[in-house]
């Protein structure tokens, strides 16, 4: 049994749409409304109840059964199909449009198609001004990269590494998405690496599914996650930074082999996979970060630093 809020919209909207399906069977009906066969019954019975002032028998809507088919004989004016509320017009084209901004998850022409009808219909309910769809990209891309993955698929993408401020384009296999300290992350065997990296997914700028299938070797290994995303080696270059206080966050995220506090300024030494990861903690910091070994890092930006300053002087 539905209550009489759910109840009266479909009554509304039985008598044009059986009007448009002449002969369809009660199972269908029932089917396209989202309730039981017996409620269907006993909706059109009601509706048969129904009709014009006057109440007499002629005035009444009239609905003709043939077996299990239903069809309409007399609509008494109920011919219109239901219109959709200002907010259930809006909360469609919000729906509609961010399908249509999420790359790899429907048939996009079908969704513009579907989307530019219900604009249509509904311009003078919704001015199109207010609904501005703007996912984010971990939003945009998170179901796209998860579709591939569970197809089997791989994938073409650009992609921004902060550490050496470049992009590159990359054809990956994609083995799983992931979340962990507020982002999410893929983690794929990279074609052009010829191993297994993690990819921040917010950096990723243009993702493509193609159409052949993902290939990772058979013996390659998922990333044991207990120490979090990046995960020091002894093959990484080893950095002795000193950190000024607005920079002991470094020490707190990142793992360190050894801090120290003195005069105020903490000794920090940790592993670094890429040495650009440095290079741009130090110039971004304003001389809050020094290096202190290795030398040859420390000179190298020195020797960037007095560059861009060099720079600003010619001008």
């Amino acid at each position: 049994m539905t209550t009489n809020e759910e109840r009266l919209p479909r009554l509304l909207a039985l008598v044009p749409y059986l009007q448009a399906h002449p002969g369809i069977t009660m199972a269908e009906v029932a089917a396209d409304f989202g309730v039981t066969p017996r409620q269907i019954d006993r909706d059109l019975r009601l509706l048969w109840m129904c009709g014009l002032p006057g109440h007499g028998p002629g005035d009444l809507i009239d609905l003709s059964f043939d077996g299990d088919t239903v069809s309409v004989i007399f609509d008494a004016g109920m011919s219109r199909p239901l219109g959709l509320t200002a907010e259930e017009a809006l909360a469609l084209i919000v729906a509609l449009r961010t399908l249509a901004e999420t790359p790899g998850l429907a048939d996009t022409d079908a969704v513009q198609r579907a989307l530019a009808k219900v604009e249509k219909a509904a311009v003078s309910e919704v001015d199109d001004t207010t609904v501005s769809i703007a996912l984010d990209v971990e939003a945009r891309l998170t179901p796209a990269l998860q579709r591939a993955i569970d197809e089997g698929r791989a994938l073409s993408m650009r992609y921004y590494t902060a550490t050496r401020d470049e992009t590159t384009e990359r054809t990956v296999d994609p083995l799983r998405v992931f979340e962990m300290d507020g982002h999410s992350y893929l983690e794929a065997w990279c074609r052009r690496a010829e191993g297994m990296r993690v990819f921040r997914v917010d950096r990723i700028e243009h993702l493509e599914q193609l159409d052949e299938p993902a290939q990772p070797p058979a013996n390659v290994e998922l990333r044991d996650l207990n120490e979090g995303v990046f995960q020091p080696a002894s093959e990484h270059l080893l950095a002795l930074l000193r950190l000024a206080p607005a920079y002991f966050w470094v020490a707190d995220y990142y793992p360190t082999e050894d801090v120290a506090e003195s005069d105020g300024l903490l000794q920090v030494s940790l592993r670094v996979a890429d040495p650009a990861w440095v290079r741009s903690l130090v110039l971004g910091s304003s001389g809050q970060v020094e290096v202190l070994s290795p030398d040859w890092l420390a000179e190298s930006i020195r020797t960037e630093a007095l560059a861009a300053l060099a720079g600003y002087d010619a001008k």
